[in-house]
């Protein structure tokens, strides 16, 4: 099985960026986590992380032509009003996990909203890194 990870904007900065609200852990230290789970798995996973809406678009069309089995992303704040992101997901026919650290649900009424949710198999926000092993279970599960 192979997954595509999608970090959106500002996930970079992780470890970071507002602490009390995602933690001391770098997008490297996600990266580690993730790897370790899908090689003891024999999953084939790859990352890319990008603060361009465009190469996030870019980088779900290329998965779209290289048959992943699956797409767990994380489109940060576009995730709340980037359409185009959310055209980009419903092409693809792979299950599509979206991916939130924190629980967007209890955050700044903005947040509350996601445009890529309805196009996504499922949604899973306030778990922490723990969010992405959760998502690709839940794609290893779909996909069998």
């Amino acid at each position: 099985m192979k997954i595509r990870i999608i970090n959106g904007p500002n996930l970079n900065m992780l470890g970071f960026r507002n602490q009390d609200i995602y933690g001391n852990r770098t997008l490297k230290d996600l990266e580690e986590l993730i790897k370790s789970f899908c090689l003891e798995n024999n999953i084939e996973c790859d990352f890319m992380q990008s603060n361009h809406e465009g190469v996030l678009i870019d980088a779900i069309h290329e998965s779209f032509f290289h048959n992943y089995d699956g797409i767990v992303i994380n489109p940060g704040a576009l995730g709340h009003y980037s359409f185009a992101l959310r055209d980009a997901l419903e092409i693809l026919s792979c299950p599509k996990i979206e991916v939130h650290i924190s629980n967007i649900y209890e955050r700044e009424t903005f947040r509350k909203i996601s445009v890529i949710s309805e196009v996504c198999d499922r949604t899973i926000c306030g778990k922490g890194f723990e969010g992405y092993i959760e998502a690709i279970k839940l794609i290893s599960k779909i996909r069998k």
